[in-house]
């Protein structure tokens, strides 16, 4: 095991009910491009220190590529996973709005990873003005109180989602879309923060920087002399010790880049230059 300023231990940890995980994770969405490269990936990954994986079914082949790569599961890999969307064979995508879909859903997670259980399931919604999440929040916490899922959480959300969802049962993480150039959850995340919530930014580093921000974050990597994914990444979990990062990549030199950006300290004088 590389020391651990090289692996996921050195970016901090967090609990998610009942389980801790390092802050830095790892995204499947993706694997499928290359499957024989992904089995080696995820292998990689649990070696660098990650115990916490983000999937989805809707994701195709990613549930299987886990299952294949890392079962029998070690004993502190959390899983978590998203529905709501799925793909069907015959319906194609399509959005689950009943308490039927939402079941069928997560026996797909389950079976596909070979889990009697899954550790966190986040409902995803397609947050249309004035949706509200509740009949499926509560089918969801339903299942957990049959024993198929440990923890909730809820993604793609506004504050008034989660309010609604903790009045039905407890939030752990919320996992929105959130990165250097895309801030509009700030106030959010201090919300999420302060209720003992994980944040879990999706394509914290997917986008591209423009004008000062693009000038700021190439600079600051350069003076360190790390990548500006690395720099994104990095600048992500100095946001709040609630702050989960899940990078995704089917690149093994990507992976130990990412990882690696979890031992990066930014001085305040950097973090205002990139912000």
């Amino acid at each position: 095991m590389p020391s651990n300023d090289l692996t996921a231990a050195a970016a901090g940890t967090w609990t998610l009910g009942d389980l801790t995980v390092h802050r830095m994770g790892f995204g499947t969405m993706r694997l499928a491009a290359n499957p024989a490269v992904a089995i080696q990936v995820l292998r990689r990954a649990i070696e660098l220190g990650v115990n916490q994986l983000d999937t989805a079914a809707f994701y195709g082949p990613a549930l299987d590529l886990i299952r294949e790569a890392l079962s029998p599961y070690p004993e502190d890999l959390v899983i978590t996973t998203k529905v709501g969307p799925g793909d069907h064979p015959d319906r194609g995508f399509y959005n689950a709005t009943t308490a039927a879909e939402l079941r069928g859903q997560v026996e797909e997670n389950l079976r596909r990873l070979g889990r009697d259980h899954l550790d966190v399931v986040n409902l995803r919604i397609m947050n249309k003005p004035g949706e509200s999440l509740a009949e499926r929040f509560g089918w969801l916490a339903e299942l957990r109180d049959a024993g198929l899922i440990r923890h909730l959480g809820i993604s793609n959300v506004s504050p008034g989602h989660l309010d609604e969802a903790e009045r039905i049962a407890p939030v752990v993480c919320v996992q929105n879309s959130y990165a250097i150039d895309s801030r509009e959850d700030d106030t959010f995340l201090r919300l999420c923060a302060d209720r003992g919530v994980a944040f879990v930014p999706f394509a914290a580093i997917a986008g591209t920087p423009s004008g000062g921000d693009a000038t700021a974050v190439r600079a600051v990597a350069e003076a360190r002399g790390v990548s500006e994914q690395q720099l994104r990444l990095a600048w992500t979990l100095h946001q709040s010790p609630n702050v989960l990062a899940i990078p995704g990549t089917g690149n093994l030199a990507h992976l130990e880049q990412n990882i690696a950006a979890g031992a990066l300290e930014l001085s305040d004088e950097e973090l205002e230059q990139i912000s």
